[in-house]
């Protein structure tokens, strides 16, 4: 513990260093939910109805909850990327925490999904996403957004070095991922979704998160139906649960993982 902390630190500042010094890993990132906030607030928005409010306010929270869990990408991609290029070979070498260079690759990767966030909100306020609560409760809900992010960075993570090759970990993230984000309340309300997909939606954490961020934001449309599930009834609690859950099961078998690789 007393190298661990430091050791975390110097890794999730050389993770930043190298998005100072690659700028464009930063803008791509940033340029596709941009990208499905204009595509979908433009094009689909005209299309699809929200009574009592506007489909753009309610798409708002969708998009943060399907970039962030995009963004879990970053994790395993990176991790990869360092095991093919035997920079943890390296990091083997010197006499620091293991498990730092994990806690280091995920913080780092929170902190570049803080920078996203919050160019998302400013893309939303400019086309006329508005938060209807307090400032508490909307910082309460970007928190929760990014809880949820760095638990998936660490499901990715142990993905990252299982797999060992960036494209694999890009293309087989994309077939779970892309999926788990539609099947949800993400784009349309989760009641005009056939049966069989509307009970997958309602139980996705995906769509748990989305509702939390919706209520904390102020943005359910008036007269929306109550939720049916106890996890959209609570979907605070129920995505707090996902993430302890993710962290609790990935974390170790991913620090596991890295002990087994760098020992070969």
């Amino acid at each position: 513990m007393n190298t661990f902390f430091p050791d975390a630190v110097v890794i999730a500042r050389r993770n930043l260093i190298k998005i100072k010094r690659i700028p464009e890993l930063l803008v791509f990132t940033t340029f596709q939910p941009i990208m499905f906030i204009l595509l979908f607030g433009f094009v689909f928005g005209a299309a699809i109805d929200i009574p009592g409010s506007s489909y753009r306010e309610f798409l708002i929270a969708g998009i943060f909850a399907q970039t962030v869990v995009f963004g879990s990408t970053i994790t395993g991609t990176a991790l990869a990327e360092d095991m093919q290029k035997g920079i943890i070979d390296r990091f083997r070498t010197l006499p620091m925490s293991e498990s730092a260079v994990l806690a280091g690759r995920t913080f780092s990767d929170l902190l570049n999904n803080v920078l996203v966030l919050i160019v998302m909100a400013l893309t939303g306020l400019a086309i006329g996403w508005r938060v209807r609560t307090s400032l508490g409760e909307a910082l309460l809900g970007f928190a929760l957004l990014l809880v949820f992010a760095y638990s998936l960075s660490w499901v990715m993570a142990y993905v990252g070095l299982r797999v060992r090759s960036p494209e694999i970990v890009a293309n087989a993230s994309f077939i779970v991922i892309f999926p788990l984000t539609f099947i949800a309340n993400t784009f349309v309300q989760s009641e005009q979704l056939p049966t069989p997909l509307r009970i997958f939606a309602e139980w996705n954490p995906v769509s748990s998160v989305t509702q939390a961020a919706r209520e904390l934001f102020g943005n359910i449309p008036p007269g929306a139906p109550e939720p049916t599930t106890w996890a959209l009834q609570n979907p605070i609690i129920y995505t707090l649960m996902w993430a302890v859950a993710a962290v609790a099961v990935f974390a170790p078998l991913a620090l596991r993982r890295y002990r087994g690789a760098v020992s070969r």
